[in-house]
Order: C-alpha cells, then sequence, then structure tokens
C-alpha cells in the first residue's frame, strides 16, 4: 500500500469572507475553459462552521474569480440533510465524509426504506488522518493491547464509531473484546480518556481535547497502525474499506521526531450520482485542479486537494469514470487504482441487487422484521468481497 504523507502548513491563514452565495464573480474569464462548467452550480455540505463548509466555500469562490461560476453552497447538519438534494437532482455534488459510505452500504440511516444503498461517485477527497488515541498509563502499545480494556464510543454517531471498529478489527477484535462505553456526545467521549474514565478512542489528532489529555498526568500515546500488517488491513476492510496508510507528524503529542503510522480517510470528499455525464465530472474535476493555487492557501489543509492527493483510492465509493478519465490523462491514475474502483463497484451493485431482493421479501413487513430481512440479505452479498 502506498503511504499518504502530506506537509500541512502550520499557520492558518484567513480566508476570504463569504456567505452562501460563494465568492464575488469576475466577469473576464481565467486561463481555464470556463465553458466547461455551467454558469451557476448549487453545492451541499456540512453546517456553517465545519470544516467542510470552509474548504466548499474556499473552492467555490475559487471557481467564480477563475471561470465566472457562482456557486450556491447549502450547508445541512445531517447526513440525510446533505444526500437528499443530491439524489434528488436539486444538487450535482455534495461535499461529504464517511455518509457516502453509509449511502452507498445502505446502514444506518440509509437502512430505512425510503433509502437503501446509492449508486453514488465520487470525483476524489481530501485525505484526513486519524486513529486509536489512548491514554499512556493505560499502557496500550499495540492495537491487541486493548482487550479489556475501556474504550469511548458515541451515541449516533456512526462516523466516528465504525472507524473505531475498524481499528478493533485490526487485530481481530470486536466491541465485545473491549469494555465499550457510550457518551452522549463527541465530547463527553473525548475528555472521558483525560477523566480517567476510559482508555481508547478514535479520533482525529488536532482536537482540543486531545492536547488536554497530552498535558494531564495521564499522557497521550498514539498506537501504531503498521503499514505492513497485510492481515491487519484485510480485517480492517472488512468493517470499512476506506482507510489508506498515514504517516502524521501534526496532532498532540506528535512531531516531526515523533512520528505515527495512522490511517487516512477522506474528509471531505466530492461526490456526485452514478448517472452525472462523464464530460460534467470531468469538467468539475479539471477546474479543481487548474484552480488550486487560489484556494491552496485557504486553510491549514488545503494543500491537500492536490490533485495527486485528491485523486487516488481508497475512498468511500468508487470513482466516476469523467474523473478517472481525467486522472488518467494526468498520469495519476494506475492498474492498481483501476482494481480497486472495479472491486468497490462490483460491491456496491451486488448490495443494491440485495436490496431490491430484500424489499421484494419484506417490503410489507414491519420496521424490525424488514432490518432482519436486510441485514441477511447484505451479509450475503459481501460475502464475496470479504
Amino acid at each position: 500500500m502506498s503511504i499518504l504523507k502530506y506537509a500541512t502548513h502550520t499557520t492558518r491563514r484567513s480566508m476570504p469572507a463569504m456567505g452562501l452565495l460563494a465568492g464575488a464573480m469576475m466577469c473576464a474569464v481565467g486561463t481555464a475553459q470556463a465553458q466547461d462548467l455551467p454558469s451557476s452550480m448549487m453545492w451541499s455540505a456540512y453546517d456553517v462552521g465545519s470544516s467542510g463548509y470552509a474548504e466548499a466555500s474556499a473552492i467555490a469562490d475559487a471557481f467564480g474569480r477563475e471561470f465566472g461560476t457562482r456557486v450556491r453552497i447549502q450547508p445541512s447538519g445531517s447526513a440525510i440533510g446533505r444526500l437528499q438534494p443530491l439524489v434528488n437532482g436539486r444538487t450535482d455534488y455534495a461535499f461529504l465524509a464517511t455518509e457516502a459510505f453509509f449511502a452507498s452500504e445502505g446502514v444506518y440511516d440509509f437502512a430505512d426504506r425510503s433509502w437503501g444503498p446509492q449508486d453514488l461517485r465520487a470525483l476524489g477527497g481530501r485525505p484526513a488522518s486519524g486513529g486509536l488515541a489512548t491514554a499512556a498509563d493505560a499502557n496500550i502499545r499495540q492495537v491487541s493491547d486493548v482487550k479489556g480494556k475501556r474504550v469511548a464510543y458515541v451515541a449516533g454517531n456512526p462516523s466516528v464509531n465504525v472507524k473505531l471498529d475498524a481499528m478493533l478489527a485490526f487485530a481481530g477484535l470486536t466491541r465485545e473484546d473491549v469494555d465499550a462505553i457510550t457518551f452522549p456526545t463527541y465530547a463527553a467521549a473525548m475528555s472521558s480518556l483525560t477523566e480517567g474514565r476510559t482508555d481508547a478512542t478514535f479520533t482525529v489528532t488536532t482536537p482540543g481535547l486531545m492536547y488536554e489529555l497530552a498535558e494531564s498526568p495521564r499522557g497521550i500515546h498514539w498506537v501504531e497502525i503498521p503499514q505492513d500488517d497485510v492481515d491487519g488491513w484485510e480485517n480492517m476492510d472488512q468493517v470499512a474499506p476506506i482507510f489508506s496508510p498515514y504517516e502524521e507528524t501534526v496532532g498532540a503529542g506528535l512531531s516531526e521526531e515523533n512520528p505515527v503510522s495512522m490511517v487516512a480517510y477522506r474528509y471531505p470528499m466530492v461526490v456526485t450520482r452514478s448517472d452525472l455525464g462523464d464530460d460534467e465530472a470531468y469538467a468539475f474535476i479539471k477546474s479543481l485542479d487548474e484552480a488550486y493555487d487560489l484556494y491552496k492557501d485557504a486553510t491549514a489543509v488545503m494543500d491537500r486537494w492536490e490533485i495527486d492527493q485528491f485523486g487516488a483510492p481508497p475512498l468511500d465509493v468508487p470513482f466516476h469514470d469523467g474523473a478517472i478519465r481525467y486522472l488518467e490523462e494526468k498520469g495519476i491514475w494506475t492498474e492498481e487504482h483501476q482494481a480497486w474502483n472495479d472491486k468497490r463497484k462490483d460491491r456496491l451493485e451486488a448490495l443494491i441487487i440485495a436490496w431490491e431482493d430484500a424489499m421484494e421479501e419484506g417490503g410489507e413487513l414491519s420496521d424490525s422484521e424488514f432490518a432482519d430481512i436486510w441485514e441477511e440479505h447484505r451479509s450475503n452479498a459481501l460475502i464475496n468481497f470479504n
């Protein structure tokens, strides 16, 4: 597996102020081909104040300045709120996180009979890092050491919880092998380590609560996820096939001199429907690439939108054919990438067929009865992909 290693800005630069209508439009068209993009677009994204919204806004501003394209961003604090406009065709692009995986798998909010597996495609995704954060005094030095320890989960937050389940799976463990403690909020779960109520959780490296843990009497320790542990990575892929190896140097207890091997996932990803035209997808990712210099300094992590990082799997859903065409032209797309994409598409197609069978069998049954039927069909469909 290739190692993703990023140079992160150490200072945050201010982004141009903007509202929902992103960017002041310039009449002149830049050097890229503005006719490849529509004159106006609507995107969905995370709520105002989130990093996903800030990054989408920076790109929207760049599209306005470079191509004269007006972008309206529709923010939402819920996964359904971000996906509904996309699948209904009110938006063609959504800046998403792990809910893209959940929607494609038909799980959590998307196991409802009104949803099921969604035929989504990605244009790419900005790498983000995360790992198994532990209190240093818990003496968890490898993933298997977490067995029997107190592990913090977050109620109603499948994005965090599935990543934590994947970390456990790396060592062949499940929630049954640990003392799983569920907290009502993300903040409560993260602070539970400092407070001595838990010993480990999954998180990104830069929240203030992790810096507090590092400065507390307990201290912080990030568990290594060895890049060469083939069995561990295969086990993790069975739970969430969205990770790649990553060496992090920025965050609580980390530095250039003290890096830790973690995982990379994608947030935000630019996601669309499978029926979006190839030329439209091609034009969008081409514009992202050509406008990069205009937005790369907008936030501390915008340099990770560089096309070599943005345009490589794995991520939560298959790449769109139009995006692949551009990545091939740039010399980024490899045979290994295509093999990953083919397998990911096969998995999604198998789940869509399994959903149709489940609906035919249990469409008139109660919600709980249907949930059991769908889980059985889904599990059978995934046997060939694990």
